[in-house]
C-alpha cells in the first residue's frame, strides 16, 4: 500500500522522500510566512545618512558613526540592515550575515535516479495542519539551539515514529504530536526498492529485492537512532505475508539493519488506511469507498457515516476485502510496459471477478446513488493520475493532497496514458523510470472500482498507513491529552 513545503520532481514523490518532512497535517499545506520582525520601516530613530554607515575600519564608535562617541548615547548591541528588502541583525562590529538564500535562489532540487530515494517528501503528510521542514524542529530535549541560542518557544514534545515496508515502496515517518488530532513531521524517508519484484513466479523474496529493502532500511534505522522516540510501529505487508521467505527476511533486517519488523494482516492494513485519511472525509458525507493501491495488495474499506460520527474513522467501516493483486504482482501477470486497449481490459476484468466475489460489496448500496457519497483513493497511482491531471513539472503535495477529481477528469487521464508507449510515460515527470511500467496496471484496479461503486467523484489522499500509525501511536498513548495539559499548542 502505498505521498512538501518544498516541491520535488513529479515522478520522485516520497513522500513520497521525503527526505525531511511531509506531513499528515489536515491535508493542508504548510503555513507560510517568515520569522521575524514586522515588515516595514525601521521602529528607531536613528537618522540614515548611508546604508554604509557603519562600514569603516576603525573601531565600534566609529562603525557606528560617531554615536557612541563619549558623551554619547550607551552602546548598542546590535543594528538593524535591509537586505533585499528584509530585517538583517548584525553584532557592532561585525561584519553583518546575510540572510539564507531564498528557494528560488538556491535552485531546484535535484531530482532522484531511477530507484533512488524519492525527494518528494521534504514535508510528508499526514494529517497535521501545519507543515514545516522537519530539520526545522528539533526531536531532542534541551531548551537551546545551534550555538547555545534559546529557541523560541518549541515544546519538548514527544517523538513518534512509523515504517512501512510494502511490495513496492519502503517509508518512514517522524512526527511530533500538535494540537488535538493533528501532528507535524519532522523528519521522512521513502525509497523505492520493489521488495515484491518476482514474487509473482517464484514466490520467493528475490536476493536482489532484499539487499535494495536492507539498505533502505539501514537509512530508517540511521534516522531512528538519533531521535529519542517515545514509540514507533514499523509493518511490512503483502510482500513479506505472502512469501515463503518473508519472516526469514525480516530476521536479516533485525541482524543487519537492528529494526524488527510487524507482519500486519490484511484486516490491520486497511485499518490503518483508514485511519490515515480521516480528515479528507468530510462532515456532510454520508458514504465512503476508500482504497488503498499497494504493490502487492490492494484494500478496500466501505465506510457509513451517514448516522453519529466518532473520531476514528475507522470505527465507520462496514465491510472491508483485500484483494490479492496489486500493480507489481498484475504487471508481472499481463506485461506493464506494452499495454494495448485488450491488455488493459483484460486486466480490469480480472479485478473486477475478484470484486464480485466480495460479499460486502453491495453494504453501501443506500448511499451510493446520493451527493454525498464519493471514492476515496490513497495510492501512487491516483497521486500520479492526480499530477498529470494537473499538468505538474515537479511534484507539489500540497497540490494533490485533497485534490478532487470528477469522473470526467479520471476517464480524460486514464485515456492519456493509453494512449502512450513506455517511452512517453517514462519522459512525463509525474511517472518517471519507476512506475512508467506500473502506472497503467494501477489504473486497470482503479477502473475495475469505478465500475463496482460509481461515484461522480474521487478524492486524492497522499497519505495512508504511516499517517494511521502515527494517528494510533499518539491517540493511544495521550499525547494530546497530555500536551494540552502543558500547554504544548501555544503559538
Amino acid at each position: 500500500m502505498s505521498a512538501p513545503a518544498a516541491s520535488a520532481p513529479c515522478g520522485s514523490r516520497g513522500a513520497e522522500g521525503q527526505h525531511v518532512k511531509d506531513p499528515d497535517r489536515g491535508a493542508d499545506a504548510s503555513e507560510g510566512g517568515a520569522s521575524g520582525g514586522k515588515s516595514g520601516a525601521s521602529s528607531t530613530a536613528e537618522p540614515r545618512p548611508g546604508r554604509n554607515r557603519g562600514r569603516t575600519s576603525g573601531g565600534p564608535a566609529q562603525a557606528r558613526g560617531g554615536r557612541d562617541a563619549p558623551g554619547g548615547n550607551p552602546p548598542q548591541k546590535k543594528r538593524r540592515k535591509r537586505r533585499r528588502g528584509r530585517k538583517v541583525y548584525a553584532r557592532d562590529g561585525k561584519p553583518s550575515v546575510e540572510s539564507a538564500p531564498s528557494a528560488a535562489a538556491a535552485g531546484p532540487a535535484s531530482a532522484p535516479q531511477a530507484g533512488q530515494t524519492r525527494s518528494t517528501p521534504v514535508v510528508e503528510p499526514a494529517s497535521t495542519a501545519s507543515q514545516t521542514p522537519s530539520i526545522a524542529v528539533s526531536a531532542q530535549p534541551g531548551p537551546t539551539g545551534q550555538g547555545g541560542v534559546r529557541s523560541p518557544r518549541v515544546p519538548d514534545l514527544p517523538v513518534y515514529a512509523a515504517l512501512d515496508l510494502g511490495t513496492n515502496n519502503c517509508r518512514l515517518l517522524v512526527a511530533i504530536p500538535q494540537r488535538p488530532g493533528q501532528f507535524r513531521v519532522i523528519d521522512a524517508f521513502s525509497r523505492i526498492v520493489r521488495l515484491g519484484e518476482g514474487l509473482t513466479g517464484s514466490g520467493r523474496l528475490g536476493d536482489a529485492a532484499m539487499d535494495r529493502a536492507v539498505e533502505a532500511l539501514k537509512v530508517c534505522a540511521d534516522k531512528l537512532r538519533v531521535r529519542q522516540v517515545r514509540k514507533a510501529r514499523l509493518i511490512a505487508t503483502e510482500a513479506c505475508r505472502a512469501a515463503d521467505n518473508g519472516t526469514e527476511f525480516i530476521d536479516r533486517v533485525e541482524r543487519e539493519a537492528g529494526l524488527r519488523l510487524e507482519i500486519i494482516d490484511r484486516k490491520t492494513e486497511a485499518r490503518l488506511a483508514v485511519s490515515g485519511c480521516g480528515s479528507l472525509v468530510e462532515r456532510d458525507t454520508h458514504g465512503v469507498v476508500l482504497f488503498d493501491i499497494g504493490g502487492g495488495s490492494s484494500e478496500i474499506a466501505l465506510i457509513d457515516v451517514s448516522r453519529h460520527r466518532t473520531p476514528r474513522l475507522a470505527n465507520h467501516i462496514v465491510s472491508w476485502t483485500s484483494l490479492p493483486v496489486g500493480v507489481v504482482s498484475l504487471a508481472e501477470r499481463f506485461g506493464g510496459r506494452h499495454v494495448t486497449r485488450a491488455v488493459f481490459d483484460a486486466m480490469v476484468a480480472e479485478v473486477a471477478g475478484m470484486l464480485d466475489r466480495f460479499e460486502g460489496r453491495t453494504r453501501l448500496s443506500h448511499l451510493a446513488a446520493g451527493e454525498r457519497f464519493h471514492l476515496l483513493g490513497t495510492s501512487g497511482t491516483v497521486t500520479t493520475l492526480a499530477g498529470v491531471h494537473l499538468g505538474l513539472e515537479r511534484y507539489d503535495r500540497r497540490r494533490v493532497d485533497g485534490l478532487w477529481m470528477d469522473n470526467a477528469n479520471v476517464d480524460a487521464m486514464i485515456e492519456k496514458l493509453l494512449g502512450w508507449d513506455f517511452d512517453q510515460r517514462v519522459a512525463n515527470p509525474c511517472i518517471g523510470a519507476d512506475r512508467a511500467d506500473l502506472v497503467l496496471a494501477g489504473c486497470a484496479i482503479l477502473e475495475a472500482i469505478r465500475l463496482h461503486w460509481p461515484s461522480q467523484r474521487l478524492r486524492v489522499a497522499d497519505r495512508g498507513l504511516r499517517e494511521g500509525m502515527l494517528s494510533e501511536l499518539m491517540a493511544d498513548d495521550g499525547a494530546w491529552r497530555r500536551n494540552r495539559r502543558r500547554g504544548a499548542f501555544t503559538r
